[in-house]
């Protein structure tokens, strides 16, 4: 069965691809709006400081991934955006009526700026500032020795705004590098963030694990003080304490996007994220909905952003319109039904396999097939991106 309706998707990352995917199957007409030409797969872009991978064997064109799955794209970046309006860098203006008749926000979020922040680099940023750290990190393995530090922050108004799996990741696969060229007794590594507890969320299983690790790989641990500044030469904590680093990898808690916090018509929280309802319905507007790290979440404290729910909520969205336009039958679906944390934390040389949710905490230790399981996630995510094989994960 096929609609009429008009749908435009604004974001094109791993939410707004998955949206423009789903709502194609369910038979709407379906235009994706992306700043970017092609899906960066952050979950893969761990190793291009050890270079396991280039950017061009972690990213799909767009172009593909449109062909694949029969949907419209246009590349440019939006500049301002309300519940009947999209305007874009390039001229162009999108009207509801005339453009579009239903909206879907997946714009995903900015970074919050500690002072200083410009001496450190961040894993979940754009590709271009990951190349640059893994060009600084080349230059210090070619010198032999030095210090490093890996950290992330948090947001008191959005606490579920943390990404620190990834840092996890790329700490464990240095360290491994290092230990494979026989260099890492000349380097210090230290960790720092300013939660008692970073990790907590995996549970106290994950938390027991991840503090065996840090000793047994001997890396310097700083946890429950507050960041005060950064400098080219380390970081400097609420207590006084300076932590030397020559290169510092920090990723930021996630903040609103700009774009939404100009925006004088979508209902948003004080962190500038959108309030949506269960079914990522935007709070009031019945034709516009949003997805993946732009919004606020309900639900446990445990909660957190991840890219497989903003692929739980493209679906959502994609059958909530479909009901709501009388395409399908049934209940609507919630989100908030799907909510757990579920990652395949890669070490290197092996890995671990954690999910949460109400019920449970589990953390299974994957040594050796952990690494190579994520490398098939990976050639699997890129062969269903770009319609070759069905959605199976």
């Amino acid at each position: 069965m096929t609609n009429s309706k008009r749908i435009l998707v604004v974001g094109g990352g791993i939410g707004g691809t998955e949206a423009s995917i789903a709502l194609r199957k369910k038979g709407f007409f379906v235009k994706l709006i992306s700043d970017r030409e092609f899906l960066y797969i952050y979950p893969l872009s761990i190793w291009l400081p050890t270079k396991e991978v280039k950017l061009s064997d972690i990213s799909i064109p767009l172009e593909k991934i449109a062909k694949g799955h029969n949907f419209a794209y246009e590349i440019s970046k939006v500049v301002s955006i309300e519940p009947n309006e999209v305007v874009l860098e390039n001229g162009k203006i999108y009207q509801k009526g005339r453009d579009f008749d239903y909206l879907v926000i997946a714009l995903g979020q900015d970074k919050l700026k500690p002072k200083g922040v410009e001496y450190t680099y961040s894993i979940c940023a754009s590709p271009e500032e990951t190349i640059k750290y893994s060009m600084a990190l080349e230059i210090l393995l070619e010198k032999g020795k030095g210090k490093l530090a890996f950290g992330f922050g948090g947001n008191p108004k959005a606490k579920e705004a943390v990404r620190g799996g990834p840092v996890f990741e790329v700490l464990f696969n240095i360290d491994n590098i290092l230990r494979k060229k026989g260099i890492r007794n000349n380097f210090e590594i230290s960790f720092f963030a300013p939660m008692e507890k970073p990790g907590a969320r995996l549970g106290e299983k994950a938390l027991k694990i991840l503090d065996y690790m840090f000793k047994k790989k001997r890396i310097k641990k700083y946890t429950g003080k507050k960041i005060k500044e950064f400098f080219p030469d380390g970081i400097l904590l609420e207590d006084g304490t300076k932590i030397e680093s020559d290169l510092t990898l920090f990723t930021p808690a996630g903040d609103g996007h700009p774009i939404i916090k100009q925006s004088q018509n979508i209902p948003k929280t004080e962190a500038g994220f959108i309030k949506i309802d269960k079914t990522c319905q935007v709070e009031g507007l019945e034709h516009v909905y949003a997805i993946g790290d732009c919004v606020s979440l309900e639900g446990p404290e445990w909660k957190a952003k991840q890219g497989h729910l903003a692929e739980v909520m493209a679906h959502n969205v994609a059958s909530n319109i479909a009901l709501k336009e009388g395409l399908i039958k049934g209940e609507p679906q919630y989100y908030i039904d799907h909510l757990n944390i579920m990652c395949l934390m890669d070490t290197g040389d092996g890995g671990a396999l954690a999910y949460r949710d109400d019920k449970k905490a589990i953390l299974i230790p994957m040594p050796i097939i952990g690494h190579i399981g994520k490398k098939m996630w990976g050639l699997y995510y890129k062969l269903y991106k770009t319609g070759k094989i069905p959605k199976i994960l």
